[in-house]
């Protein structure tokens, strides 16, 4: 059974590294190939994303605000409306239900390969690449391009890149940053529109597992309990200070310290694994 030391490290790796691009189910998986723990499952890194997930609810909760107060109208996608929150919320929309659309696909392919820790590296490796290449190559259309309409092929590339993040090592926030920079958008709104974007998902993620995790053997003892209650507590504060910095680095920097990042984790993994044997 996880102890509380152990939870403590979950806590900090998911908060640090949910919404840096460089892959939080990546870390969380290999975790215990370095911690030498039993792995404890999809179900229990999920609920670690409770913890960020509410850090992304209060560090932006005057857009979610905001946003929830023309929910609605947003629904109403047959009708035409040029509020700028209207248009947020419906791209957000667009590109949700795309991203479960695809998920539900793909989940089969991920249950079965995804924690493998060769295709780990080699998705820390290649979509690093592609995340660097697009910050550096694309040009920015504008400062706020999801608030305009027109952009429905936008909101959908950016669901579908959300949507292979389930995939350890692809990185959901790199995916959809990579893909929104290649289709011009400034580093800040791909930044904050990819942190919006990650609720939907995290939080259906946790109901999609909720049964599994209610009949998980150990959901019933109190040291399990002690360990999810610390890991999502320490995912929350963590996961705020990273949003607060990171939207502050990529605004000033490029992503080229996240690529060699990967790259070297990658690197490391693919050591670990040979000498492991």
């Amino acid at each position: 059974m996880m102890g509380s030391g152990e939870a403590l490290i979950y806590g900090i790796i998911q908060g640090l590294t949910e919404f840096l691009p460089v892959s939080s189910s990546a870390h969380l998986a290999l975790l215990p190939h370095f911690l030498n723990i039993k792995d404890p499952g999809v179900t229990f890194d999920l609920i670690m994303h409770l913890g960020t997930a509410l850090s992304v609810v209060v560090y932006f909760r005057k857009k979610l605000y905001a946003s929830l107060k023309v929910f609605i109208p947003a629904c109403k996608i047959w009708q035409k409306n040029s509020d700028s929150h209207v248009q947020l919320v419906r791209y957000l929309i667009f590109s949700t239900v795309f991203s479960f659309s695809i998920i539900m696909l793909i989940r089969p392919f991920s249950e079965k390969w995804g924690r493998s820790p060769s295709l780990i590296a080699i998705n820390l490796a290649v979509f690093g690449l592609f995340l660097f290449i697009s910050d550096k190559y694309s040009k920015t259309r504008g400062e706020i391009l999801m608030t305009n309409e027109g952009e429905l092929k936008t909101s959908l590339l950016i669901g579908l890149s959300q949507a292979f993040a389930i995939f350890p090592g692809v990185s959901r926030s790199g995916a959809t940053i990579t893909v929104a920079r290649y289709l011009g958008l400034s580093k800040k709104e791909a930044s904050e529109y990819s942190f919006l974007l990650s609720l939907p998902v995290i939080l259906g993620g946790i109901v999609f597992k909720g049964r599994e995790f209610l009949s998980n053997s150990e959901t019933g003892q109190e040291q399990y309990i002690i360990s999810i209650i610390i890991g999502v507590v320490v995912s929350f504060v963590v996961g705020m200070l990273a949003i607060h910095f990171f939207i502050k680095i990529i605004t000033k920097f490029g992503l080229l310290s996240f690529f060699l990042y990967r790259a070297g984790l990658a690197i490391l993994v693919m050591v670990f694994l040979q000498y492991s044997k």
